[in-house]
């Protein structure tokens, strides 16, 4: 389990199953705010292979997980409940809430997170700001971050701070690897 103790970056890794050759690395800093969280997501690696969608005016969307977007899953405690964020560089989200293991029910969206998105040659970083109120309730938060991403002939690579046994599963309990250091939502 990592323990957030300052704004160290933390390196997701690619799923064995799923391996790409245009990208480097996929970082990830997280800080605690009074408001909530702060999740930057770094990508570098040769963009002009991978698949990135285009901007789009900020709204609430389904289906971001089967292109290129960063997700951070939430849980208080030990759980069963926990929420997924996700999160395109095209500047569209989407959130839920989770009753327990992929029992889903859409989370109101009444306060869209913050996204920005910044691009160069090689590198593609997308700040995503979580509101306390979006985050689940109960005790010290459990993070699991991740990543999917598309390259320019559809295949997938799923991206994670750990990868349960099998194929890719954001859900699982053992992908939930972070552990933030106080209750931002107490």
């Amino acid at each position: 389990m990592y323990a957030v103790t300052d704004s160290a970056p933390l390196t997701l890794a690619c799923h064995p199953q799923t391996p790409s050759q245009s990208i480097r690395e996929i970082d990830v800093v997280v800080e605690e705010a009074i408001g909530g969280l702060m999740l930057t997501f770094c990508l570098v690696g040769d963009l002009t292979s991978l698949s990135i969608p285009e901007t789009r005016p900020p709204q609430s969307a389904d289906d971001l997980w089967r292109y290129t977007c960063f997700e951070a899953f939430v849980m208080a405690g030990e759980g069963p409940e926990y929420r997924e964020f996700n999160f395109s560089p095209s500047g569209e989200w989407a959130a839920y809430a989770f009753r327990y293991y992929r029992d889903a029910e859409e989370l109101e969206n009444k306060l869209a997170p913050g996204i920005v998105v910044r691009r160069t040659m090689d590198r593609l970083e997308l700040d995503a700001e979580i509101s306390r109120n979006f985050l689940p309730q109960g005790g010290p938060l459990r993070l699991g971050l991740s990543a999917v991403v598309e390259d320019t002939d559809g295949v997938l690579s799923y991206w994670a701070l750990r990868h349960p046994p099998g194929k890719p599963d954001f859900h699982h309990i053992d992908a939930f690897a972070l552990q933030l250091g106080t209750v931002l939502n107490a």
